[in-house]
């Protein structure tokens, strides 16, 4: 299966719902099959994930700041810098207006936009965002900092309107789309808007769950499948669609 996880890690020291077990991961994405990115919540967790995904054919590791955790750890934008000509993937980054974090929407507003200038100064990455609440201002800084021709902006879990959707495709954005969002009908039905050509997989785990565990990379079928039924096509047809998105992606 060709797919595109998002697999958010941070440090190994780090006591929270993110991986604490990044090797275990990294080792059932590649004995799937899976074209997983394992996108990393600080950079002070990219140095062990980097190493961890060139032991792999099929897991990539990208550098990251969260907005989640820029009220605490917007120092590490320094180290963030240090690590970009290492990587071709940038993530997570992006902005979180929700209520538990809009108190610091400023700082990271200030940390994306350093992120999309130094992304667009050395071309070619593609960036994990992150838009929980905040679409309107995150793709007004894309548009403003990202030259399409000097970076790709992947939407994760994207829950903005339909309105906000068509602009971010004429910005040439493309769209990651996980179970969860197809459960809710609201989202559902803005997915059912996005051009097929703009469609990637992910399932954000571990912090989604698929039955009563943690969602895994494999479990990427299970979205494509829904997908596929959303769109009035087979799994093996949508599956070839996600196929050629993620190579248009990469090229």
């Amino acid at each position: 299966m060709l797919g595109l996880v998002w697999n958010p890690q941070r440090e190994a020291s780090s006591q929270s719902s993110t991986s604490e077990h990044p090797e275990r991961e990294e080792q059932e994405a590649e004995a799937a099959g899976v074209f997983t990115l394992a996108v990393t919540t600080t950079p002070r967790a990219w140095p062990r994930n980097h190493e961890l995904a060139q032991r792999t054919k099929h897991v990539r590791a990208a550098l990251g700041l969260h907005p989640q955790l820029v009220a605490e750890r917007e120092n590490e934008i320094e180290l963030w810098d240090r690590y970009l000509s290492e990587t071709r993937y940038v993530g997570e980054v992006g902005l979180d207006a929700g209520p538990r974090f809009f108190k610091s929407l400023d700082a990271q507003k200030r940390v994306f936009q350093h992120v999309l200038q130094r992304c667009a100064e050395a071309g070619g990455k593609i960036i994990t965002t992150h838009s929980i609440r905040s679409a309107k201002p995150v793709l007004d800084l894309v548009e403003a900092h990202l030259p399409p021709e000097r970076g790709k902006i992947v939407l994760h879990w994207f829950t903005g309107t339909q309105s906000e959707a068509k602009r971010a495709l004429e910005l040439g954005c493309y769209f990651s789309i996980n179970a969860g969002m197809l459960d809710k009908e609201r989202h559902a039905a803005m997915v059912q808007t996005i051009p097929l050509d703009r469609i990637l997989t992910e399932t954000d785990g571990p912090f989604t769950r698929t039955g009563e565990r943690p969602s895994q990379p494999v479990d990427v079928a299970i979205v494509v499948e829904a997908l596929g039924r959303l769109r009035g096509m087979q799994a093996a047809e949508m599956a070839d669609v996600i196929r050629g998105n993620l190579r248009a992606l990469l090229a």
